[in-house]
């Protein structure tokens, strides 16, 4: 990855104007080295854009690690007078989601696909890409269009590809965003206040974040329970209880019911297909691997749709991968299974225990008003994903179908 780092000085040389920064970060910052430089490269970042209004395009589907970790970056950003606007092209699916945004009062902004063309991009400085580095947001092809410069990448998942930024904190090994973020809170660059309702649902959904990419804590590392041994601090228990009640729409229950009639077993994986989906219905595809990943004798669970909007403007095969393999990696596997796209892109790829991908239809795009074109539709990319996957497991055609 091609990233521009500011010079790093060797001690903490603030404005005295941020002088409640800089001691708080004297005191805090644990002994990190590179942390500690990171934290001072992105204090020094966020100097140079005093002022400035940034954009932060978040994938199309957002889960609570990247909504969370992009509100965090918009409040340490308002203590440089710095305006972040939270957008997303896509839509909340996932009943969590939705009630996390909805109870707290998240500020993050959608962008309908069919309104893109008409976005004025001009008032904004630059981006910033949070939980994400850009290869799953239908907004950067708008932000590469109005030459908007990348103003700094903090992101868990594997890098993606040469991409150049002012700031990167990259780091595949941390089990969330979230906790990258809290670092940053802990090292100093904002000050959580309990007496301030803000910080405490944003430290509820921060808390939220770590919990849902680390299983439930089950495979957290050291520092995500010190992130969420500081975020318990701050954070609302009935808030986050209440986000996690939410209940499974009757969709994702159809589709875990789809994916129980369809499914093939062999060594441990688990593949199914779910068919055709709502657009709003996305989240369902993660929901069911989840599920299924459950049952005895199955190591790992993918799952996959066709995704479609209600007008046709969108439809793209998506897939889920959840394992609880210590041995397997979900980015090698899904990179493997799956290979690149015409431009070199690889289709998906993965973090700790999940991955996903995205196939782009292409030619066959579109609905049919016949229902047997559909179901041709479907079994083509049916049969496809399921051969590549199975040559990636090293199994033969004999494989197991339970109804």
């Amino acid at each position: 990855m091609a990233v521009a780092h500011p010079e790093v000085s060797s001690s903490w040389n603030f404005p005295e104007s941020e002088t409640a920064v800089a001691a708080a970060l004297t005191f805090v910052v644990p002994e990190n080295a590179a942390l500690t430089r990171l934290v001072n490269n992105l204090h020094e970042l966020l100097g140079r854009h005093r002022g400035e209004r940034l954009l932060l395009p978040l994938q199309d589907f957002p889960d609570p690690d990247a909504l969370s970790s992009a509100w965090a970056f918009q409040l340490i950003a308002q203590q440089y007078e710095i305006q972040c606007e939270i957008v997303y092209a896509g839509t909340l699916s996932h009943q969590e989601n939705i009630a996390l945004v909805k109870l707290t009062g998240l500020p993050a902004k959608r962008w309908g696909a069919n309104t893109l063309g008409e976005r004025d991009l001009s008032p904004y400085a630059g981006c910033v890409l949070i939980d994400s580095q850009g290869t799953t947001s239908q907004l950067m092809p708008l932000v590469v269009k109005a030459n908007l410069p990348i103003v700094a990448v903090i992101d868990h998942h594997s890098h993606q590809g040469d991409l150049a930024a002012e700031f990167a904190d990259l780091r595949s090994q941390t089990r969330a965003t979230a906790t990258m973020l809290t670092q940053y809170l802990q090292a100093g660059l904002l000050q959580f206040d309990t007496g301030n309702t803000k910080h405490v649902k944003c430290a509820t959904a921060l808390m939220h974040g770590i919990r849902s990419d680390s299983n439930s804590l089950l495979q957290a590392r050291e520092e995500d329970y010190l992130a969420v041994a500081y975020l318990s601090r701050f954070y609302d228990a009935q808030l986050l209880n209440a986000v996690l009640k939410s209940a499974r729409s009757k969709r994702v229950m159809d589709a875990i019911e789809r994916s129980l009639r369809n499914r093939y077993i062999h060594n441990g994986f688990c593949i199914a297909g779910v068919g055709y989906l709502r657009y709003d219905d996305r989240d369902a595809i993660p929901q069911v691997a989840d599920f299924l990943v459950t049952e005895e004798n199955v190591h790992t669970a993918v799952v996959y749709g066709i995704v479609h909007s209600e007008d046709a403007e969108v439809e793209v095969l998506i897939g889920s991968l959840r394992t609880n393999k210590m041995t397997l990696d979900p980015d090698e596997f899904i990179k493997e299974a799956l290979g690149r796209d015409t431009q070199g892109r690889y289709f998906g790829g993965g973090r700790y225990m999940a991955g996903g991908f995205e196939v782009q239809i292409g030619f066959l795009y579109g609905f049919n008003d016949r229902p047997q074109y559909a179901q041709l539709k479907w079994d083509v990319f049916d049969t496809q994903v399921k051969q590549k996957l199975m040559r990636a497991i090293g199994t033969d055609d004999r494989v197991i179908q339970t109804d």
